[in-house]
């Protein structure tokens, strides 16, 4: 339709319409005040769709009807955050703030104060506006680039799509950071939908939250009920203090958090981390801590910051909290490269926000170590919290005539005799057609961090192994309509859908490829070194174990057990079958850049930055982080007490650098790219 014929009235109306629904929208999902009724807001949301259904050309970017998702897409961009998104240092203990709080007065003298905020457990994020308009969000990635999701967060109620022109003042662009997250609500709602439809559910809200921002399907994360709270503003405008910023981003239409404080002295900042540390529980949403920054903006540009992380900010960790349960039994799992593991089943119990029912063991010297048995009391926390964890058996509860667990010597699912290799604190099964062996394979095959099959969860393994649809991954590219929907709660569109996710995932990056074949000793972090050396799959098949020992930081542990892998009968016909169903790599996911092909090694430790941070840094610049000097390495970065590594980079006159000389050289080529 022309323009022109497009009636004065309907135009209106949709402008009218447009500035309604988003109001309605903030008072609720931003303010938690709703003025009108659910059925209210639907009305008009409907009429608004009507209006731009009938003229289109109304239908503006920012219009609250974009918010429900867009097309799919193939994969995420590459975003350069115009300044870092740094990551905060830890205090685990009240001391460790009065510490923090005596070096920021040794660096700034007597401070204005402090704020306290809560930690959101939630996925970091930056979110730009141009002349008032969100134009894109990204997350943290590395701290120096992250992914553009700016379709996905477009669909998250509570950010705005559009600044009202009163508040935005002078502003022609700027940038709030927060973080994304789901609340407990939320969390387990996702959970029991996935759980009903045979798919892996995720560990705790946090993880739920980031894998609803990097969907590749917008429609999928405008599902989920993501929430955000923003606590940075840049630039800051006239504020002056950090808690002016968190009014600024109130005005201009952003969520913040409300259980916030102004505190005068380092006393008054921990009275409020003891307040919190209980009632944090009651909250309907997950924290793991408190941020603690300097109140004044112009006294945190005065600390500035190391390149990791502000001097003028720490991140207080709450202790993990613990429970008791009972150990129910004790069961052993099968692992994809034969492990058997020692699993506790526990009297069901909350722990940090998720039900925990079962913890690993990890090993028989892990279960005779801490004496856990069947029937005892035990204290239960999440290490991290995220992974469950026996911190140890309350020994006077624990019931008469329990006995001393034993690790059985045959395994439980094909009955092989278990061994336990000479060096190793694990037994294994060695029976490489193993049921239970072959369906951790196929899962770790179609898992995220391998050929990411969305959809393929532990119950649709099951089932497909059981009826005899799949014996190792090649047969997933096989697998008809006829046979999915013999599975139990698919029907045509599930069943079409699983097919097509599964094809789109005949063509992949090398690494990740290398990483899906389910190699002992290969990771994530080996395959990308292995994929970056040797370029396609052929070569890494026909290299043998001395050429394996010539890349950098391959160990003769691992490089025995690459080489006896593509050796073996059995690799031999997994790569075969793989071909034949047209399964092939991309090529090595190899970052070109101002590093590109120069080995560094990290030893002793950084104050500046983490060390998995550094290494992805260099990785970003095309270099390859090794754990081991030879004389193939370009640079030995030194930290504090450097280990045996230093002293084999001078024997071999490999060059040598401390942090700081690093961290200028890092600085510069990421300038340079």
């Amino acid at each position: 339709m022309a323009t022109g014929t497009i009636p004065a009235a309907a135009r209106r109306r949709s402008a009218e319409l447009r500035e309604l629904v988003e109001r309605h929208a903030r008072q609720y999902y931003v303010l938690d005040s709703p003025e009108i009724s659910d059925a209210e807001y639907d009305t008009l949301f409907r009429e608004l769709l009507d209006v731009e259904a009938r003229y289109p050309e109304l239908q503006t970017p920012d219009s609250p009807t974009q918010r429900v998702g867009g097309a799919p897409l193939d994969a995420f961009s590459k975003v350069r955050h115009r300044a870092p998104m740094l990551s905060l240092n830890n205090a685990f203990s009240p001391d460790e703030v009065r510490e923090f709080g005596r070096r920021v007065e040794r660096h700034a003298g007597a401070v204005a104060g402090y704020v306290c905020e809560l930690k959101i457990d939630g996925l970091a994020l930056s979110l730009t506006y141009r002349d008032g308009t969100y134009v894109r969000a990204a997350t943290r990635g590395n701290g120096v680039e992250g992914e553009d999701v700016t379709a996905n967060v477009r669909t998250i109620r509570s950010v705005p799509m559009s600044i009202d022109a009163a508040a935005l003042g002078r502003r022609s662009e700027f940038e709030a950071r927060g973080e994304v997250y789901l609340p407990k609500a939320a969390f387990a709602t996702v959970n029991a939908r996935l759980e009903e439809a045979g798919k892996p559910t995720y560990a705790n809200p946090r993880n739920a939250a980031a894998g609803a921002v990097r969907q590749l399907d917008p429609s999928v994360t405008a599902k989920r009920g993501l929430q955000t709270f923003m606590y940075q503003l840049d630039p800051p405008g006239p504020a002056r203090t950090q808690a002016e910023v968190l009014d600024a981003l109130q005005t201009l239409g952003f969520r913040v958090n409300p259980n916030r404080r102004v505190a005068a002295t380092i006393d008054e900042v921990l009275a409020f981390l003891e307040e919190w540390a209980d009632g944090r529980h009651n909250l309907d949403y997950e924290t793991d801590g408190v941020v603690v920054k300097v109140l004044s903006l112009a006294e945190q540009a005065e600390l500035g910051s190391i390149s990791r992380s502000p001097r003028w900010a720490i991140a207080y960790k709450f202790p993990p909290e613990e429970r008791e349960t009972t150990v129910l039994d004790i069961i052993v799992g099968v692992g994809r490269t034969g492990a058997v593991t020692p699993v506790a089943m526990l009297e069901p119990v909350v722990v940090a926000g998720s039900t925990v029912r079962r913890c690993t063991l990890h090993n028989e010297d892990e279960v005779q170590r801490k004496d856990v048995r069947i029937g005892d009391t035990v204290v239960l926390h999440k290490a991290g919290d995220v992974i469950p964890e026996i911190v140890r058996v309350v020994l006077e509860r624990r019931p008469k005539k329990t006995k001393p667990w034993v690790m059985p010597g045959r395994c439980p699912a094909c009955d092989f005799e278990l061994v336990r290799e000479e060096g190793e604190v694990v037994r294994r099964c060695l029976n490489p057609l193993c049921p239970a062996q072959r369906r951790e394979r196929i899962l770790h095959f179609a898992s995220r961090g391998t050929m990411n099959i969305e959809g393929l969860g532990p119950a649709i393994v099951d089932q497909l192994v059981e009826l005899g649809h799949v014996q190792e991954p090649a047969d997933l590219f096989t697998l008809t309509r006829d046979q999915l929907l013999t599975l139990d709660g698919f029907a045509e569109r599930s069943a079409e859908k699983l097919l097509a996710s599964i094809d789109k995932r005949r063509s992949v990056p090398l690494d990740r490829l290398i990483n899906a074949l389910g190699i002992r000793h290969v990771g994530e972090h080996t395959a990308l070194t292995l994929a970056g050396h040797f370029g396609s799959l052929e070569a890494l098949a026909q290299a043998g174990e001395a050429q394996l020992l010539d890349v950098e930081g391959m160990g003769p542990v691992v490089a025995r057990h690459v080489a006896m892998w593509f050796e073996s009968s059995e690799g031999k016909e997994v790569l075969d079958h793989l071909r034949n169903v047209g399964v092939a790599a991309e090529g090595a996911s190899r970052t070109e850049g101002a590093w590109t092909g120069q080995t560094w090694v990290l030893t002793g430790s950084l104050d500046g930055l983490t060390r998995p941070e550094a290494e992805e840094r260099i990785r970003v610049l095309g270099g390859n982080p090794s754990s081991s000097v030879s004389k193939k390495t370009h640079t030995v970065v030194a930290g504090s007490a450097p280990g045996s590594k230093l002293e084999k980079a001078r024997r071999l006159g490999v060059r040598v650098i401390d942090e700081a000389t690093f961290l200028d050289e890092l600085s510069a080529a990421e300038a340079g790219r």
